[in-house]
């Protein structure tokens, strides 16, 4: 008789190999990630046209919270149902995840009653556990190491400012975080030049640059890291912050605010960059600290562009992760 251990380590095999996740921007290859982001551009056409289809009738994505949301709450459960489907919230206060219930049932149970999960937590190891034992798509909504849905967003708007992304420049000046992280990688993916402005001690975890340093190579392309924003900014198609110290990091905001005090985006850094250069933030903002009110509110900014780019991004991953689990029960 074969063992219940066997037959678990044969059954998390195969979901592995039957199930497409999002837990990086590199789980997508380069021409994945622009027919998504392509997608992206077509449903918020259709959006704005007031020409929606709903083919996600019936189906219940669900939203695992570990840290509060504005932007990636709405623009999934808006999403959701925008598509005819639904999107269930669940807080922390309702899975406690490794304390109440082990991460591994969690996603068993959900594996059970939805579609896809969405992600927001504290560690990526944990969206990657939920990974490694659900049976429908799960897709990173935010963690300490990558903001995969932001990234996606972000490109998306500067697609759809500077088409041939191969020929743009981006600029990020401030924390270096998981957004940042993100950055850097889907940028080396689609072939934009990156150039990264972070104090000495703030820099971005090094196996994440030696990672898009590889892939920025083979694209054509190059990350720059660097002390100095002015060098970041110089030339550059747009200058993308964050704030200095993220969710879970309040309480370094004193001792972080002497320390980036030198990489504000205010109009002086921005002039460096080209004159129509975008301004780019994930939000929320802290103005007067990481980006001055002139700059985040003046005309070159797009930052409400990119909160709506959100809602477009989250669909198509949605609807493209739905269809590849559709295609893979379909071929066994």
């Amino acid at each position: 008789m074969r063992s219940a251990a066997s037959d678990s380590s044969n059954f998390e095999t195969k979901v592995t190999h039957m199930v497409r996740h999002y837990l990086s921007v590199t789980d997508f290859t380069p021409t994945e990630t622009l027919a998504l982001l392509q997608r992206a551009h077509t449903l918020k056409a259709a959006w704005h046209a007031q020409q929606q289809e709903f083919p996600l009738r019936g189906q219940t994505l669900a939203l695992v919270f570990e840290k509060p949301s504005l932007r990636t709450r709405v623009a999934f459960e808006a999403g959701m149902t925008q598509l005819g489907g639904h999107g269930s919230y669940l807080s922390a206060n309702d899975i406690d995840m490794g304390g109440r219930e082990s991460v591994a049932d969690v996603a068993h149970n959900l594996s059970r009653w939805v579609q896809a999960i969405a992600a927001r937590v504290f560690k990526h190891q944990t969206v990657e556990q939920l990974a490694r034992f659900a049976t429908v798509p799960v897709i990173n909504a935010l963690s300490d190491l990558e903001h995969p849905c932001q990234a996606l967003a972000d490109m998306l708007t500067l697609y759809e400012h500077c088409p041939a992304l191969h020929t743009a420049t981006l600029a990020y000046v401030g924390d270096g975080n998981n957004v940042c992280h993100s950055l850097m990688l889907i940028g080396a993916l689609l072939g934009v030049q990156m150039r990264v402005a972070c104090p000495p001690d703030y820099r971005p975890h090094p196996d994440v640059v030696e990672q898009a340093q590889r892939l920025a190579v083979v694209h054509g392309q190059q990350i720059s890291i660097t002390a100095v924003p002015e060098e970041a900014v110089a030339g550059a198609d747009a200058v993308y912050t964050d704030v200095w110290a993220s969710m879970g990091q309040e309480h370094e905001a004193a001792r972080r605010r002497p320390v980036f005090a030198a990489y504000q985006v205010n109009q002086p850094l921005l002039s460096y960059a080209r004159p129509d250069a975008l301004v780019m933030h994930c939000l929320p903002a802290h103005r007067g600290e990481e980006i001055t009110a002139e700059v985040i509110d003046g005309p070159q900014s797009v930052v409400f562009e990119q909160a709506e780019n959100r809602l477009h991004v989250q669909k198509a991953l949605i609807l493209t992760l739905l269809e590849l689990a559709a295609g893979s029960q379909s071929s066994r």
